[in-house]
């Protein structure tokens, strides 16, 4: 159960949460750069001097996210979960004999996951894991059988009951169906990815749920407050002449492309919600998420490397060629975004400590996220008739 409440009035007093709110914890979706969601959740429990589990009324997440979610649930800390980790990652991207994402689908078999499931959580239920600590919990699946996004979830109500659809169905069945990414893995029957469509950030589906679903009259509005962890952006900054013409094939450009970008502008189109002003007043929001590229990596406290890392000798050295193409499934990668989650701790630790959203002093942007844009160039070609004229038809 949740700590004594002198020590979680403590801790929320740190990150300068009301005492009366509720935490919900969002885990964004990613592959193997869950460990960059896993490193600030490490920098979390350091200030808090307490583990996760123990502050958050409530976990949430989609996929990679899933899984960080049930290990908090299930009472692990965050360096037990970054071992966990840190010993599966490889073995779950064990690349298929001849598999291909998009000529030869899928890419990876699930057997590593499914071993990693059955070890770490066995025949437990949602329910089960819910009341190990009182965490109340959220996975995201999409269900192409039914055309619809499938919430699986438990609340622990005051009287020791559960609610929740699906409290009953085995824990490592619902992470299953919420980490089997198209092309990346095969569907679970019915089920692929939770993020591959609106929900890869599930923080709006983890509002929804204990707002209106959960039967818990404790989550109210206004007095909610959710962390929101991503897993770092690869940015698509496509050149004009290459979106013409793709390098390589069409097909596989334009389905990476869009598998891609449809799960962030998804992302972003919840976080620009929450951060209205209207939203604002209603829950207390707030998103950490960096972008892979080196305007952003540049306000990170540079390192410098033991060894060079893919031709580099520390993190503001790195390329946009290198940091752009981190593939959720590219382990060759992965102490290279371990180090980025390290390093955007400390960053955090020094000038945010996660008491506020980490956005810009326009409370639109975030920090760590470049955005690029040509207002001029648009317009003026926009407003031409003759530039349109030129452009080709096909």
């Amino acid at each position: 159960m949740k700590e004594k409440m002198s020590e979680l009035a403590a801790v929320k007093q740190k990150f300068k949460i009301p005492a009366e709110n509720k935490l919900i914890l969002c885990l964004d979706g990613g592959g193997m750069r869950g460990i960059l969601s896993i490193q600030l959740l490490k920098t979390f429990e350091k200030i808090a001097s307490m583990p996760a589990y123990a502050v958050f009324d409530m976990v949430s997440g989609t996929s990679t996210g899933a899984i960080i979610a049930a290990l908090l649930a299930t009472g692990h800390t965050a360096a037990q979960i970054e071992q966990r980790y840190n010993l599966m990652v490889d073995e779950v991207f064990s690349p298929l004999f001849l598999g291909n994402r998009f000529f030869n689908p899928p890419r990876f078999t699930k057997k590593a996951f499914r071993r990693f499931a059955a070890e770490n959580f066995r025949d437990i239920t949602l329910r089960e894991a819910t009341a190990m600590h009182g965490t109340d919990l959220l996975i995201t699946a999409k269900d192409m059988a039914a055309g619809e996004e499938t919430f699986f979830t438990a609340f622990q109500l005051s009287d020791n009951q559960f609610s929740g659809t699906y409290a009953d169905v085995l824990l490592r069945a619902a992470l299953e169906a919420s980490m089997s990414a198209p092309t990346y893995f095969a569907p679970l029957e019915r089920f692929v990815d939770g993020g591959t469509t609106t929900y890869n950030n599930p923080s709006s589906a983890a509002i929804i749920e204990a707002l209106n679903y959960s039967g818990n009259p404790g989550y109210e509005y206004g007095k909610i407050t959710v962390i929101s962890l991503g897993t770092g952006i690869s940015p698509q900054f496509v050149s004009l002449p290459e979106i013409k013409n793709p390098k390589g094939p069409d097909i596989a450009f334009w389905l990476n492309w869009l598998m891609t970008e449809m799960g962030q502008d998804a992302s972003d189109m919840q976080t620009d919600l929450l951060r209205s002003p209207r939203f604002r007043d209603l829950i207390d929001y707030r998103r950490f998420q960096i972008s892979f590229d080196r305007q952003a990596l540049s306000k990170l406290p540079d390192v410098k490397f033991t060894a060079p890392m893919h031709g580099f000798g520390s993190l503001h050295e790195v390329s946009d060629k290198i940091l752009c193409g981190m593939d959720m499934s590219e382990t060759k990668f992965y102490e290279l975004v371990k180090i980025i989650g390290q390093q955007m701790g400390l960053y955090i630790e020094k000038n945010n400590g996660f008491t506020r959203d980490m956005v810009l002093k326009n409370k639109v942007r975030d920090e760590l996220v470049t955005a690029r844009g040509d207002v001029a160039t648009i317009l003026k070609q926009m407003s031409n008739h003759q530039w349109l004229q030129n452009q080709p038809l096909d």
